[in-house]
């Protein structure tokens, strides 16, 4: 009788990769058309309205990287990786699917607290969800801010994490989230 061993998790799934890297530009392009529609007001009708439906893009996106996130099995920890680091790596991943998910409720919220529609695709437009309120807006509107400085702190300090762990220790930690399939055949 034979006893088929499967070769262990080294990579996460297809869709939490796809989710990931489609995520990682999505965020990356917010950051640039948030400081754009500051930097040159001129642009920012058009910024607006690309902003608004990608912040919904990126919540939606959001709830089927956490769904998938909860259902399947993750690769374990890099050897490399000590009991502090792993307790750092968690709570930062909460951190970071925490304001991936908050961020995009706060623009909305701040936006119907404005009766101003968020809109979609032509006529499209996402129901309210707060009431109009002026200082509701104002403490939504410095929130978003807040919020925003924050994801840009934590996603850079995942960045610096990923490059360390890839310039200077060289664990192979990217090849759990490529695209491309790993040397032992797993993709």
């Amino acid at each position: 009788m034979t006893t088929e061993t499967r070769a262990p998790i080294t990579k996460f799934n297809l869709a939490a990769r796809l989710l990931h890297w489609s995520m990682a530009v999505m965020v990356i392009a917010q950051f640039f058309i948030g400081v754009t529609m500051i930097a040159a007001l001129s642009y920012y009708p058009l910024l607006l309205a690309i902003h608004r439906p990608l912040g919904i893009a990126i919540l939606v996106s959001a709830i089927v990287r956490l769904v998938n996130r909860l259902t399947r099995r993750l690769p374990p920890f890099l050897a490399t990786m000590g009991p502090l680091e792993r307790r750092i790596a968690s709570y930062s991943e909460y951190l970071l699917y925490a304001l991936l998910l908050v961020q995009p409720l706060i623009g909305w919220a701040m936006l119907s607290a404005a009766q101003s529609p968020v809109v979609l695709v032509g006529a499209l437009h996402l129901p309210a969800i707060a009431p109009h309120n002026i200082t509701l807006y104002a403490a939504l509107r410095t929130a978003h801010t807040v919020a925003a400085y924050l994801l840009f702190a934590t996603f850079t300090a995942h960045i610096c994490a990923v490059l360390f762990h890839t310039l200077a220790l060289r664990d192979g930690i990217l090849r759990r989230m490529s695209l491309w399939p790993s040397r032992n055949g797993q993709s």
